[in-house]
């Protein structure tokens, strides 16, 4: 084997590495899609004989579907509400006061960041036993709000820094207040950062299958990460077209959150805030 093949070897293998990896993970989504509109779907890919919505109008007209799917939504968005507000005000002081201990407590909330939640989840089971918070939905967004607060104030204290201290300053001789200069100031040139933090959080929770199911037990306050499960399990054969479409309906708010936060992504990690004059 000569040179020339050998470089085209090295130029056409990491291609032939991703394609194949891409078609590992295509075809489970390429077996939902399929599946989802089968009125005869097996856990084989096949092309359907006939085509149908049926899977998907008995899905969509649950009852249980449907508050499972309310449930969800307002946790998620209750939660990045929250996380918002809260690491936007914890990140304040962090980027603007220059703290005695400020480096050791950032490189604590760099470390809870990546604590994984298995290994919280016996002491906060028991805790929220004590706290008669177990199977409430308002103690599993506190959870959540606490477990997302570390990446929160991580991401908006390093946004916030890119903004100019100047504009606030020009603020405060003009008469406003710390939160009006955050709030009139500060938030706007950080829109790309909220965003994407707020999109993150929000991805997290309405993904998230293993703190509900170890921190709620009665069915009707399920969220839709739990009643895939549920439905997944409630039958002795598996409606596969049922559990296809509920799939497919369930990926759509993050498939619509990716397609929104494709203005923000690039923008905030490379934000550009106001400029020094």
């Amino acid at each position: 084997m000569n040179t020339n093949q050998r470089n085209l070897i090295y130029r056409i293998l990491p291609y032939v590495i991703l394609s194949f990896i891409g078609i590992c993970f295509l075809l489970p989504l390429l077996w939902v899609l399929v599946a989802s509109v089968d009125p005869n779907a097996m856990q084989s890919l096949k092309m359907p004989k006939q085509i149908t919505a049926g899977n998907y109008m008995d899905v969509i007209t649950s009852h249980e579907n449907q508050r499972a799917y309310v449930i969800g939504l307002l946790m998620s968005l209750g939660q990045a509400v929250i996380v918002v507000l809260l690491a936007l005000l914890a990140a304040y002081p962090l980027s603007r006061y220059q703290l005695k201990y400020k480096k050791p407590f950032m490189l604590t909330i760099l470390f809870m960041t990546s604590l994984p939640i298995t290994a919280v989840m016996v002491p906060v089971y028991q805790l929220f036993l004590s706290l008669k918070l177990y199977d409430n939905n308002v103690g599993v967004v506190l959870f959540y709000v606490a477990s997302s607060m570390p990446y929160g104030i991580w991401m908006l204290k390093n946004f916030m820094d890119s903004v100019p201290g100047d504009l606030e300053e020009a603020a405060w001789v003009d008469g406003a207040s710390v939160f009006a200069g955050i709030r009139k100031i500060i938030a706007p040139l950080m829109v790309p950062g909220i965003c994407t933090v707020a999109i993150f959080t929000f991805s997290g929770s309405w993904g998230n299958f293993f703190v509900p199911y170890i921190l709620l037990q009665t069915p009707e306050k399920f969220p839709a990460s739990l009643k895939l499960y549920q439905f997944f399990g409630q039958y002795g054969m598996v409606d596969y077209g049922r559990l296809a479409a509920f799939s497919v309906l369930y990926a759509l708010p993050s498939i619509v959150l990716y397609i929104l936060s494709q203005r923000f992504m690039s923008k905030g990690f490379s934000m550009q805030g106001g400029t020094k004059g």
